[in-house]
């Protein structure tokens, strides 16, 4: 089974890749090559459902603050571990790349999370498409944990907090995406939106799509896995 840590955001840097839990080629061997944000759910599922031959590779998840970068940086990723790996799959929505990073999953021949982003897919995309919610602003039990590293400093909101209202503005709640029941991270959650001016809602998700999808992929390189658990 994998084991991974995630570093803090600053120790992060566009070219950086955190890979945990590598094993040699073998036949059936899958790596999931994913956003950072999204390790800990990633080795949830992995651990809940025994997908012993599933490892993880994580980009740093300071690049969606510059989605410009992802498409190149798994292009990169894709290279490094092709040959030890009978299948990749790559643990990114389109995320801000502007449909280039799911054509260069294309052009490699390998297979993405579909959706737009993760909110999407924790909500469910089919759910998230028909809510139509163009006024919220969003948060994952990632986002609730790495608030200030991840949205406030990099906004710039530290040091100018007369932006809040240009940024903000034209939000009138934040949806807190619960992937865990977690009293403190419901409570960061709320204490977010009190910051931000908003009204709070929090919506508990599990794993939403994200859980369908990886079994898929688990069913596809180890015929016989059991059935899906999740929250």
């Amino acid at each position: 089974m994998c084991r991974m840590t995630i570093p803090e955001p600053e120790h992060l840097s566009g070219a950086d890749l955190t890979a945990q839990g590598l094993r040699p080629a073998g036949q059936g061997r899958v790596l999931l090559l994913a956003c950072g944000a999204l390790a800990r759910e990633i080795l949830a599922l992995v651990r809940l459902n025994g997908w012993d031959h599933m490892d993880l590779a994580c980009l740093p998840a300071i690049l969606h603050n510059h989605p410009e970068k992802i498409t190149d940086a798994v292009r990169a990723a894709v290279d490094t571990h092709r040959a030890d790996y009978a299948r990749i799959c790559v643990v990114y929505a389109d995320c801000g790349t502007g449909g280039l990073l799911q054509a260069a999953c294309d052009e490699m021949g390998i297979e993405m999370v579909p959706g737009p982003h993760c909110y999407a897919f924790f909500d469910g995309l089919a759910e998230f498409e028909s809510r139509g919610e163009v006024t919220s602003f969003y948060l994952t039990d990632f986002l609730s944990r790495q608030f200030d590293a991840f949205v406030w400093r990099p906004l710039g909101l530290d040091r100018h907090p007369q932006l809040l209202e240009m940024y903000f503005g034209n939000y009138e709640k934040l949806v807190y995406l619960a992937q865990t029941d977690d009293p403190d991270l419901t409570a960061r959650a709320e204490a977010q939106a009190a910051r931000l001016g908003l009204a709070f809602e929090r919506r508990f998700t599990g794993y939403g799509d994200l859980a369908r999808v990886l079994e898929g992929w688990a069913h596809q390189g180890a015929p016989g896995t059991g059935a899906l658990q999740s929250l």
